[in-house]
């Protein structure tokens, strides 16, 4: 059990040094050579990959993959590379670049014996596993061949003859630079506005060109999540651990923090918060790749901060029981990257985004008085014994009582134990995070311990009643049009009946603005109307502002710009912890109702006069809008 080949290969796919440009090569060689199956589920888009040269195809097509580092490119590549039967051998190569033929169907005839018969044509498949590995570096030119053959494979795209197609798997940015450097011709200039195109408009072809296009970055996190977990909880190596007879302070006995958070991250409530967070991360605009995704599992159930790499080897789990030092291997403080260093950690994708959260380090009263002195409270008491003193592995130790004893009672002079009992802290708080059931997250408030206090209500009240066509309760509207209102006016305007578009005269961005240009009604009246709705298309929460059935405005409602309205709704102020950015964002969006608002103006007629009206905003004592009218001579 201490040499656990299982865990040993496990650490690949940790936070540990490593060429990422040869990730997935180096995974399978390490599986190879261990005899271990590598963790392997199929990619969302798998299928329709393959299915791209599919041999029945009588037009088979070239795909490019693009995405991060990290999407599964290489993985794909693999996968296609498996269909056309191509030698195993060939693959295992460190060559980006490979090429095999195969045959596909030219036209049917009919023979003699009045049976169709199908007439095939061989096509050659050039495969370009790494662009960036394969194309020269930056400032060096292009050797002829490697140009020659990006020049064909741009002719082919608009040739519906080519009997050569190809497999080009890209970083998005690499794609268009690569290209971008090539000798300008009209087929190279042609295919780089289809890259463009397809990549803003998160299209996948283009009519009359021969190329299936997948961005992998546009996967949802959270799927890729479902499918990698699964994946990780049930590989067989696991199986090793788990039949095996462990002693008591052996890995995966019953003092194992390995085992134990293995055991809890399989757990229900565990699975549900940790895709929660990475849900968020896709209504953010974030996404986490396929090999950040299987990084933070390895994490989660190896990390240790003390330990080699900060990833547990069968060998440790005896010298950390001996140690009484089970409490840092955390499985709740790992998820955060809370072993690695604050360094390391900042380099690691999943980590940055889960750190936006802020897990750990916000709070609320309540959460903390449950914490200090939930033990001796009546009303805190069965949770805190629920939550903290049951939890033997990673809720109250010693440790815990005697630097919580010390906090309390000021004993030291000294500021190390504070400090020590304010890190149990944030380590408890995460553990919170966790362990808080469904059925108590209103009543402890679960949500106040990240950032993002409305986060919980957007995933339950609104993207998850959009997605199944229901409707958006109206209070949750009417607070989304009052935080626009005191965006748009500068105003703390109380009115959410209707939309206040305003200007400064001739600044429509200014702080402050009290020249109405219109007011937008939210329920629906003569064509106007305000909407939450779910795009299916590319996942997203659209607030969608209509003039007229056929002019309308939609705005992209990620979780941040949802937390800034609500909470400048209910606070009346923008909050200091979000950046700037989601202020000149909703400035954005105002400019573009006001010119949709000018659209329609200009189709009807317009009113003859010698004057210029003005309506001018104020705030009567209650809050609400006052419009005066106001004259003035040109």
């Amino acid at each position: 059990m201490t040499d656990s080949k299982w865990i040993q290969f496990l650490r690949h796919y940790g936070p540990v040094p490593r060429n990422d440009n040869m990730y997935d090569e180096t995974i399978q060689r390490s599986a190879r050579r261990q005899g271990i199956a590598p963790i392997d589920f199929e990619h969302p888009y798998q299928v329709r990959i393959v299915n791209c040269f599919n041999q029945t195809t009588a037009d088979p097509v070239s795909v490019i993959l693009t995405g991060t580092a990290g999407d599964g490119k290489t993985h794909l590549c693999r996968q296609v590379w498996k269909t056309l039967k191509g030698n195993d051998d060939e693959w295992a190569s460190d060559s980006p670049f490979l090429t095999i033929k195969s045959q596909y169907p030219k036209d049917r005839t009919t023979w003699p014996d009045s049976k169709d018969r199908i007439l095939y044509r061989s096509v050659k498949i050039h495969f370009i596993r790494d662009l960036s590995g394969w194309a020269p570096q930056q400032g060096a030119d292009w050797e002829p061949d490697k140009e020659e053959l990006l020049q064909k494979f741009c002719h082919s795209l608009f040739n519906p003859d080519a009997d050569e197609i190809f497999l080009i798997a890209a970083n998005d940015g690499q794609l268009i630079e690569s290209f971008r450097r090539l000798k300008e011709t009209e087929d190279v200039r042609r295919a780089r506005q289809v890259f463009e195109d397809l990549l803003v408009e998160d299209r996948q072809e283009q009519s009359g060109v021969r190329l299936k296009f997948f961005n992998l970055s546009r996967t949802s996190s959270a799927e890729l999540f479902d499918r990698a977990i699964e994946a990780f909880l049930t590989h067989p190596g696991w199986n090793e651990l788990k039949n095996g007879v462990a002693a008591e302070n052996d890995v995966f006995g019953p003092k194992c923090p390995i085992r134990h958070n293995y055991e809890l991250l399989d757990t229900p409530l565990v699975r549900a918060r940790l895709r929660s967070l990475l849900e968020l991360c896709d209504y953010n605009g974030l996404h986490v790749p396929v090999r950040q995704i299987l990084l933070l599992l390895t994490n989660a159930v190896l990390g240790h901060p003390d330990a080699d790499h900060h990833l547990m080897r069968p060998s440790d789990v005896p010298k950390v029981i001996a140690a009484g030092t089970v409490s840092k291997a955390s499985l709740y403080n790992n998820i955060f990257g809370g072993n690695l260093s604050e360094i390391r950690r900042q380099t690691i994708t999943i980590f940055d985004f889960l750190e936006r959260f802020q897990i750990g380090y916000e709070t609320s009263n309540r959460i903390d008085n449950l914490l200090i002195f939930g033990e001796a409270d009546e009303n805190l008491g069965d949770y805190f014994d629920t939550f903290i003193a049951k939890d033997k592995f990673y809720g109250a130790d010693d440790r815990f009582y005697a630097a919580k004893h010390e906090y309390i009672e000021g004993t030291r002079e000294d500021d190390e134990k504070p400090a020590e009992f304010l890190q149990m802290l944030i380590s408890q708080r995460r553990g919170l995070f966790f362990k808080i059931p469904k059925d108590a997250e209103f009543e402890l408030n679960l949500w106040e311990l990240t950032v993002f206090m409305f986060a919980g209500e957007y995933l339950d009240e609104v993207v998850e009643l959009l997605k199944h066509g229901a409707v958006v309760r109206r209070p949750l509207l009417s607070r989304l049009v009052k935080g626009l209102n005191h965006v748009f006016t500068g105003m703390l305007i109380n009115s959410d009946r209707e939309l206040y578009l305003a200007t400064s005269g001739n600044y429509s961005q200014a702080k402050v603005c009290r020249i109405l240009v219109e007011r937008v009604s939210v329920e629906p009246s003569k064509g106007e109307k305000i909407v939450l709705r779910f795009d299916q298309a590319n996942g997203r929460v659209l607030l969608s502002v209509f003039f007229a059935p056929d002019n309308c405005v939609d705005f992209n409602l990620t979780l941040i710009r949802y937390e800034f309205l609500s909470r400048i709704a209910a606070q009346g102020a923008l909050p200091s912890s979000f950046s700037k950015e989601c202020f000149e964002d909703l400035l954005a969006f105002k400019s573009q109702l006001i010119a949709a608002y000018m659209q329609r103006q200009a189709k009807e007629v317009e009113p003859s006069g010698t004057t210029i009206g003005l309506n001018l905003l104020a705030l009567t004592e209650q809050g609400m809008p006052d419009q005066r009218f106001v004259e003035i001579m040109p």
